[in-house]
């Protein structure tokens, strides 16, 4: 049992979120800022917590408790996040963020749903052996494909890479160990790995520890592959239509898991 250290016994320390708080169903951006802007799509959203880099809203969706946390940046932040919540009554987790494509046709504005995830991370090995896989769970899969299917967006499906550290995606030549970035990035191209991120690989293994539901999607904001090719490159800011996609999938869970329980 996992001691917590919160100074109200009621909230989990990092979070700050306690039971009822939440809904079993959370959407996970990165960045706290994000969160009051997800919240619209909610009915009745209001702030429910705001500790370190975990901002909390929580609302309806067709009547249906449903929450956003923020997560900050990396496995490491996302993992205790994921616990804090799970421990608070939530199943069902999306993660949204923003992505850079890897492979050519993978264009800037585009939306990646990851069904698995390269573990090029250290926070998942905290949890299950380097040999086990980061998938993300088939239900919400098929429901992120299904939402961006009705919402007509254009969507690349397939592993992403999860990684520490941004600066060894983008500079890895200026790094130590330039050998091992450099090869491996290569090898990833070559298995048709789509997009390179930072939280999915840790969500998808402590997901799987926790028997709990994970998925994600996310905006591609550039493509640096194709930015050595010459080809057109632009840098897309927006993830509403990530979030969009989100919101519509959670949807569509609601509806499937009120079916299943009738």
């Amino acid at each position: 049992m996992a001691v917590n250290y919160s100074e109200d016994a009621n909230k989990q320390y990092h979070i700050q979120v306690g039971k009822g708080d939440v809904g079993r169903y959370v959407i996970l951006p990165g960045d706290p800022k994000r969160c009051k802007k997800i919240a619209r799509y909610f009915d009745d959203a209001r702030l429910i917590a705001d500790s370190r880099e975990y901002t909390t809203y929580t609302g309806y969706l067709d009547g249906v408790k449903v929450s956003v946390t923020s997560t900050g940046i990396g496995g490491p932040s996302a993992s205790i996040a994921m616990e804090e919540l799970v421990m608070s009554g939530a199943d069902t987790f999306i993660r949204i963020g923003t992505c850079g494509g890897m492979q050519l046709d993978v264009k800037s504005g585009d939306v990646v749903i990851a069904s698995g995830a390269i573990r090029m991370e250290g926070t998942s090995r905290e949890y299950a052996p380097i040999e086990f896989p980061a998938v993300a769970d088939i239900r919400v899969t098929n429901a992120l494909m299904q939402a961006a299917d009705e919402l007509e967006q254009k969507y690349h499906i397939g592993v992403v890479q999860s990684k520490d550290s941004f600066y060894g995606q983008h500079s890895p030549e200026t790094k130590p160990v330039s050998y091992e970035l450099l090869n491996k990035w290569e090898a990833w191209k070559r298995l048709g790995c789509l997009a390179s991120e930072m939280e999915s690989a840790a969500l998808f293994v402590v997901a799987s520890h926790l028997k709990v539901r994970a998925g994600a999607c996310f905006l591609v904001m550039a493509n640096q592959e194709r930015e050595k090719e010459g080809l057109d490159n632009p840098v897309v800011h927006d993830t509403d239509m990530a979030v969009q996609t989100a919101v519509k999938a959670i949807r569509r869970l609601i509806r499937q898991d009120q079916e299943a329980e009738e």
